[in-house]
């Protein structure tokens, strides 16, 4: 008979404690628990009636003994065969960067990220131009709406088939029924498992539910991708074990007041965590970007003051972006500070160096720096292109167009290395810029003759200062 208890849940950690407390004792997250009811049943017995604390490694006769059933034995590592795992390949090239190469069979996939952001959107035209056979199991839309936005997407609709339905022993039947070549689950937080007596998108529901997706998809080989809800703070709701679970976790990022969207990767066991894919959100989906410096320096205006271009990475990836900083008097009592898509801390950090190590008197100055197009970035190589445009600014004068920045300030003005600074050079010298500055730290072992543009060396910000505007 299946017994019923009541247990309390941490919602952050997914902890599972007897009792209510204040204070989770595993996360120390304060009033996380939850009360959820759990259904328990009772475990079979063994087939065979050895207890396998009778097994004596002194006694021949006890060892032959197979209390465990004919399930897996134990097999020294040098006996396993390692055979080539043939990955998927998805016509999505920024996705396939992500994954490390392609879709791995069996493997099970997390998407995270804010609502209205465009995760079903990047699977269901996924879904649509993958060319295999693809289950769509849907717990939030109807059949209805996921057909007009695949209408809208476009793409082979012969080989996709949509399923609403939010029990999960009813999904893997279908699924085990369809055989499809790949499995998408929108979302994680919507799925409910008979075995669990709760409410769909509990900490005990998603546990159970991302388990049992886990077990289909390593003995069946599908391969399975979870739409995964975040909290407020931004992580992905549910307990912690639920990113455990899976294979790899990927985030959807993006401001939905801009067009980019840049698709993270948390983790990821067949591959790099460094990788990322950028897309453009247009009417007809998501377009990949193959070559977002181009896009992120088509509107800028070469003949103001207070731009500079700098060479940056978003993980393994190098691209140019434009920084504007404006410099004004302050009207209104106490100088303002605002800075968008960069840490405003370290904007001051910045601010203080220009005025103790450059001379430049900001104390009285608004100073407003924007990163354009709607990009995060926390790349310590920005700073110097940072310090650049706050010049340019203040002294309006214009900093050359063909003139680009890699290179890191510290607190005593000097200019630090960065990493990877071939690759920076590289995708500079490609996009047909003439002059970058690095830090004269960042040369030893470079070879200028290589590249086709002048790399210009420097030890302090003072040095940047009469380079540019002396």
């Amino acid at each position: 008979m299946a017994k019923t208890k009541t247990t309390f849940f941490c919602r952050s950690c997914g902890t599972e404690s007897p009792k209510w407390m204040g204070q989770c004792q595993s996360c120390r997250e304060w009033n996380t628990l939850i009360e959820e009811k759990v259904v328990k049943t009772k475990n079979e017995r063994l087939d065979n009636k050895t207890d396998w604390r009778s097994v004596n490694d002194n006694n021949p006769a006890a060892g032959s003994k197979t209390p465990l059933g004919k399930g897996p034995r134990p097999i020294q590592l040098e006996d396993v065969i390692a055979g080539n795992v043939r990955r998927l390949e998805s016509p999505d090239r920024e996705l396939n960067r992500v994954l490390g190469g392609g879709i791995v069979p069996g493997s099970i996939v997390l998407f995270g990220g804010q609502p209205g952001i465009g995760k079903s959107t990047l699977l269901l035209q996924l879904a649509l131009r993958l060319g295999k056979k693809v289950l769509y199991v849907s717990g939030e839309e109807s059949e209805q709406q996921i057909k007009m936005r695949a209408d809208r997407l476009g793409g082979d609709k012969t080989k996709c088939y949509l399923l609403t339905e939010t029990n999960t022993s009813k999904v893997l039947q279908h699924a085990a029924d369809v055989k499809p070549e790949l499995l998408i689950i929108d979302s994680i937080q919507t799925l409910a498992s008979p075995h669990v007596d709760s409410m769909a998108g509990t900490v005990s529901q998603v546990r159970e539910c991302a388990s049992e997706l886990q077990r289909f998809a390593k003995e069946s080989g599908i391969p399975t991708f979870l739409i995964g809800h975040i909290t407020k703070e931004g992580s992905i709701a549910g307990p912690k074990l639920l990113e455990h679970i899976v294979d790899a976790v990927l985030q959807f990022e993006g401001d939905r007041n801009y067009t980019y969207r840049i698709l993270r990767t948390l983790k990821n066991r067949f591959g790099s965590t460094d990788e990322l894919g950028i897309y453009q959100m247009e009417a007809t989906g998501l377009r990949e970007v193959s070559n977002p410096s181009e896009l992120l320096l088509s509107e800028r205006d070469e003949d103001l003051s207070g731009s500079a271009v700098c060479a940056t990475l978003e993980g393994m990836r190098p691209m140019l972006i434009e920084v504007q900083g404006l410099v004004s008097t302050a009207v209104y009592g106490n100088p303002q500070r605002t800075s968008t898509g960069y840490d405003a801390k370290r904007l001051n950090m910045l601010l203080a160096v220009l005025e103790k190590r450059a001379g430049l008197p900001l104390g009285n100055q608004d100073v407003f720096l924007n990163i354009a197009g709607g990009l995060k970035v926390d790349d310590p190589a920005i700073d110097l292109s940072i310090i650049s445009a706050l010049l340019s600014s203040a002294m309006d004068v214009t900093v050359p167009p063909n003139v680009c920045f890699a290179g890191e300030v510290g607190l005593s003005g000097e200019i630090r290395a960065v990493t990877r600074i071939e690759q920076r050079i590289q995708e500079a010298d490609r996009l047909g810029f003439k002059a970058i500055y690095v830090s004269k730290y960042n040369t030893k072992g470079l070879d200028p003759d290589r590249y086709g543009i002048r790399i210009n060396t420097l030890a302090t910000v003072r040095e940047l200062y009469e380079a540019l505007f002396s």
